[in-house]
């Protein structure tokens, strides 16, 4: 590496503190209680449940995000028109919103008497306290996620490819599947990550949007905050499990981002 000396032990320094302090807390997650003892305490009635209903609702939030966010970001990303900055800071928002804030909003918007609260319930449809409304409030904190992410990955596939297809005479629909979904495939995998991540994570929109019951609303992450005053293992042995997942979801990105979907992209030339 070149440059001064001081500088390469400030670059080396700056490194070595970064990975130090965001490594040694998650470190700690399994050094804290021994193997035994998490699993142990996964063994848990509530601690299953919570396990199971934070899957269960992720990926149905995850496969709603899926199909309607990936024709809303290509639009996004091959169209220009008047208002496009002000829709997409408008999908983008909810990045940057607090959580207690989302679970606000959601109650204003979708509770009984918020703004779509009469016309749900003529539906027959109920969403605040129940497991659908944990699945409505995943839904909106990782939404964000995925569109960006994949908006910047349609953007990214050679245009070349786009015009090509529909000069072979293939609609835009098929172009769509056949030409910009593999061309882009390692950034809606990354994105799909990305959103899952938020959502097995979330925590304060679930809380006001949904509460916290055993069984029908408590997911992973309002269950560790129930456990963490009275049984700090068990939390701790939940937490393992989310770092556990959260680095499979990274890992997954990283092996499928370079490979095979890379490969399905140049096969659709």
């Amino acid at each position: 590496m070149s440059g001064p000396a001081w500088f390469r032990a400030l670059l080396v320094g700056a490194l070595a503190l970064t990975v130090v302090f965001l490594a040694l807390p998650v470190v700690a997650i399994f050094v804290d209680a021994g193997p035994l003892d998490l699993v142990r305490s996964l063994g848990d009635e509530g601690a299953v449940e919570a396990l199971r209903l934070s899957l269960l609702c992720s990926s149905i939030a995850v496969a709603v995000i899926v199909l309607v966010g990936t024709p809303a970001a290509y639009l996004l990303a091959t169209r220009r028109f008047r208002g496009r900055s002000t829709l997409m800071t408008v999908i983008e928002l909810p990045l940057v919103l607090p959580p207690a804030v989302a679970g606000i909003g959601l109650l204003a918007a979708l509770g009984p008497r918020g703004l779509l609260g009469g016309l749900i319930e003529d539906a027959g449809l109920q969403l605040v306290l129940t497991t659908a409304g944990v699945v409505v409030a995943l839904t909106f904190v990782a939404a964000p996620f995925y569109v960006r992410q994949a908006q910047a990955a349609f953007e990214a596939v050679d245009r070349s490819w786009l015009d090509a297809s529909r000069t072979l005479g293939a609609g835009e629909a098929r172009t769509f599947l056949r030409v910009a979904i593999p061309g882009a495939g390692g950034g809606l995998v990354a994105g799909l990550a990305l959103a899952w991540g938020r959502a097995l994570g979330e925590f304060g929109a679930t809380l006001m949007f949904a509460g916290s019951f055993r069984g029908i609303t408590q997911t992973v992450p309002l269950a560790i905050y129930e456990r963490f005053s009275t049984d700090f293992t068990g939390a701790l042995a939940l937490s393992a499990v989310l770092v556990g997942m959260s680095a499979a979801l990274l890992l997954a990105v990283r092996l499928l981002s370079g490979s095979s979907w890379l490969g399905g992209a140049r096969a659709a030339r």
